[in-house]
Parts: C-alpha cells; structure tokens; sequence
C-alpha cells in the first residue's frame, strides 16, 4: 500500500517492487517526482506541483531503475550485439522495445511494463505482450522476435542479468498467406508496355527480375560489380553478422537493358540529382512506377518472388534458387515457389490421364 512520505502530498508507492514518488493532493491529478528526494530535479517538481504548475509527467529522459525491463533493454542497447545490426534494424527494433515499454501492465493501469521488474518478466509477461498485436500477426511476431534478441543477450555467460530466455516459450503467430504479392507474367508484361527499354525504371525492373536479389542490394549495383561476366557481390542483409556473398551470370537480357540505359557512375540506378537511391527511397520511388503502370498492388519485394517462381516454373531446383537469391534454407524458398511446383506436379500428373486407357477401353 502506498504511504506517507515526510514531505506534504508526496506518496511512496513500491507496489510492484519498483520505488517510485509521486505528489497527491485531492482535487488536482497525481504527479509522479523523478529522481530521488532531496536532488534538484525532485524539489523543482515537488514545488511546481505544489504551485499548480507542474507537469503531470516529469520532463526530459526518464531515469530507468536497475533490474527493470526498461534497464535491460537500455544495457542491450549499449552492448556489441545491438552495434553490430544494421542501422535500420536497429531503429526498427528500438521503435518496437519502447513500444513495449509504453504498454500498461493491465488495463487503465498508471504502470507501465518499463518498469516490471526482471523478477516478474516472465513467458506470460511476454505472451500479454504478443497478444495485444494478435490483429496484426506480423507485429505481434516482431515484439517476440525483439524480446528474443534481448534476453537471449541477457542470458549470455558474460552477462547474466536473466537466468533464462521466457521469449522462447512464447510461439510466434502463424503466418497465414504469402506475404508480398508476387507479380505474374501478364503484370510484368504489363509494366514492360508502360516502362519501355531505355527508361530507369525497365532498368529496375531487370535488375530485380534478373538477379533475384533484394531491394537494398539493386541500389548499389554499379559497374564495380561486374567482373567476367557475372555480379559478384555481398548482400545488403546480414552483412555484418553473416555476410553472404554471391556471383550470379548476368542475364543478355539484362545486359542489354543495362546497355541501352542511362546510368549512374557508381551505381546503375540514381535520383533525380545523380545520387545513388537509398533502399527506401527506392523503394517509393518504384511504388510510383508500378502506379503509373496500373500495377498499384504490386511492389519491388514481389520481383524477388517472381523470379523465384519462373525459376522454379522452368524446373530449377531449390538448391539451384537458393544458388541466386541467397537463401541458407529452403523453408523461404519453398514459401516462394509452392505455387509454381503445384502447377507442374499437376501438369504432370495430368498427362498421365493419357488416351490409351480409353482406346482400350473402346476395343
């Protein structure tokens, strides 16, 4: 139960084991006091909520308490394991731990799970957390991918702030359909008629279609890349913890496309300014190419795919896909070309309904 503290109207609270001030007079919204009493940042909140001019949240950075979620999550961001991702993932998985961190414990509930000790962060801490993006499965599987991340970090021998791992024990969400659409040959052909041979955006289109490869890695294709007659390359994704590094023939297709193209001098795709794309802006800028060929639900993630499918179509094994797009697993693979193995499996079983039953069966 909170109790008096020796100050007027201020309350100390450590319902669930996190200290914590707060000034509470009737008649006026609770305050919560940063820092401990007696330091200057507590006294000048302390008088302006005793003035009617405090703030009902203390300003400037919070002050995270030791062995808190907040806490862990803020070491984790100081460790080599959070420096090594990629810039943007590790913008993407701070957005989502401090999403986390503004979650209320319980409904209407002032607390926050920030502030839930370590003692109390348990598998059922983390399936609340999950449950409450159960209508958009993929960030629902985002948080329990984050939280992986950080207390697999936290349970590593040289660290031990966690005993164990309660992520883990929470499932991801299944996935339910495929993910990106992935265009057909009558969408392709259709942004073909729209984006003719010599424009920039056919030489993007190519250069996804017939390299198999991401967004990210197009960008920085560039005449460097280019070595007898092949793109030799590392990709974009994972380059810092698990770089792989591909030589892919470049298709005559391609290399006529590439030919007939204005291109930049360190990368073939440029902007406006003759600068080289950045992944996003690449990937906005085809968004408005795929619109103005009235292919408004495709995207540049669905080349990928497509070439996956026509490979898979033209009978090259998983392991033949894999070669080009990258993947260590076929699990991706399959995802991609499930479709395309249904049709000629059924192709073939198909031909098997031959006319020589029936002729016998005439004689």
């Amino acid at each position: 139960m909170p109790k008096k503290f020796a100050k007027k109207y201020i309350v100390e609270d450590t319902t669930d084991g996190v200290l914590r001030f707060y000034f509470r007079r009737r008649g006026q919204k609770k305050v919560r006091l940063p820092g401990v009493p007696g330091s200057d940042e507590f006294n000048e909140a302390y008088y302006k909520a005793l003035n009617g001019t405090g703030d009902a949240e203390p300003r400037g950075p919070k002050l995270s308490t030791k062995n808190t979620f907040r806490w862990l999550c803020e070491q984790y961001f100081q460790s080599a394991e959070y420096k090594r991702l990629d810039q943007r993932t590790r913008h993407v998985r701070k957005l989502i731990i401090e999403h986390m961190w503004a979650e209320p414990l319980k409904k209407d509930s002032e607390r926050l799970y920030e502030d839930m000790p370590l003692s109390a962060f348990t598998a059922k801490a983390v399936r609340v957390l999950r449950d409450r993006k159960a209508e958009t499965p993929e960030a629902a599987n985002s948080r329990i991918k984050a939280l992986r991340a950080v207390l697999s970090w936290a349970c590593k021998p040289d660290v031990e702030l966690m005993p164990n791992n309660p992520a883990r024990d929470v499932a991801y969400f299944p996935q339910h359909g495929d993910g990106f659409h992935s265009w057909t040959e009558e969408e392709i052909a259709a942004f073909e008629a729209a984006h003719p041979i010599g424009t920039k955006a056919r030489l993007a289109l190519a250069l996804m279609l017939y390299t198999g490869q991401r967004r990210s890695d197009i960008v920085q294709f560039g005449r460097q890349h280019i070595s007898n007659g092949s793109l030799k390359f590392t990709q974009f994704k994972g380059r810092n913890r698990k770089p792989i590094t591909l030589e892919i023939p470049i298709h005559p297709k391609l290399q006529r496309i590439i030919d007939a193209s204005p291109v930049g001098d360190l990368t073939f795709l440029v902007t406006a300014f003759n600068k080289g794309f950045t992944s996003a802006g690449f990937g906005n800028w085809f968004r408005d190419q795929c619109d103005a060929a009235g292919l408004p639900h495709c995207s540049a993630h669905g080349l990928r795919k497509a070439a996956s499918v026509r490979l898979a179509e033209r009978g090259a094994t998983e392991k033949q896909i894999m070669s080009v797009t990258g993947h260590t697993t076929s699990k991706e693979v399959t995802r991609y070309t499930k479709a395309a193995n249904q049709r000629l499996l059924a192709e073939s079983a198909i031909n098997l309904l031959d006319d020589d039953q029936e002729e016998e069966e005439r004689d």
